[in-house]
């Protein structure tokens, strides 16, 4: 990925950095019309900038797209990181884990559908970094359901491989039916699927 860092660079006029505004003008643009249906040029645009500017912070239309999904994944990173060593006992490390990843995903959920819908017009390059960033997440937090199961915190009767396919299909099924001006917060779905998840695990 040749992506800059997005927090870097000439700002506009507002005083945002030009990767942020480039990212922003393509998220709202993909969302409205499609990856697939939006060029480049709509897109610098939509952000007022050149051509070079954008192929100066991201080196094609796939890096943008690429970025859209990687901002958030490197936040739930950040934050799984941060509860796993956390000074707790596993199951409210595992819990915390589990209910901030659904917060996090309703949060940036246009990003997270945008990317789930699109992902299949990246470079086979792009999407095996996807998989593998992917793939880290989901072992960090096998590992702690690992945890719990070997000291006898969690119940081991169901492997640890689908307790964590159980919770993240809840999760990548958010875009289909979450509503803002739904009857539920974030933090109260977060709660409810976070509370399924301890419970399945339960001795």
């Amino acid at each position: 990925m040749t992506t800059r860092t997005a927090t870097a660079g000439v700002t506009d006029s507002g005083g945002r950095p030009v990767p942020r505004r480039l990212l922003a003008a393509a998220t709202r643009l993909f969302a409205e019309r499609g990856y697939d249906r939006t060029s480049v040029q709509e897109i610098v645009e939509a952000a007022g900038v050149t051509k070079g500017a954008l192929y100066h912070y991201f080196g094609s239309k796939d890096d943008l797209l690429h970025e859209v999904y990687g901002r958030v994944l490197r936040l739930q990173q950040e934050r799984l990181d941060g509860f796993a060593g956390a000074d707790a006992p596993v199951e409210q490390r595992l819990r915390a884990a589990a209910a901030d990843v659904v917060v996090t995903t309703i949060e940036n959920l246009d990003d997270t559908k945008i990317f789930f819908r699109s992902m299949h017009h990246l470079g086979p390059e792009k999407c095996k970094q996807v998989r593998a960033e992917r793939r880290r997440y989901h072992e960090r937090f096998r590992a702690l359901v690992e945890e719990g199961q070997r000291t006898g915190v969690f119940s081991s009767a169901t492997p640890a491989d689908l307790v964590v396919d159980y919770h993240f299909g809840s999760v990548h099924h958010l875009g289909s039916w979450y509503r803002p001006d739904g009857a539920l917060t974030p933090r109260q779905v977060a709660d409810h699927l976070a509370d399924l998840l301890m419970r399945a695990l339960r001795p």
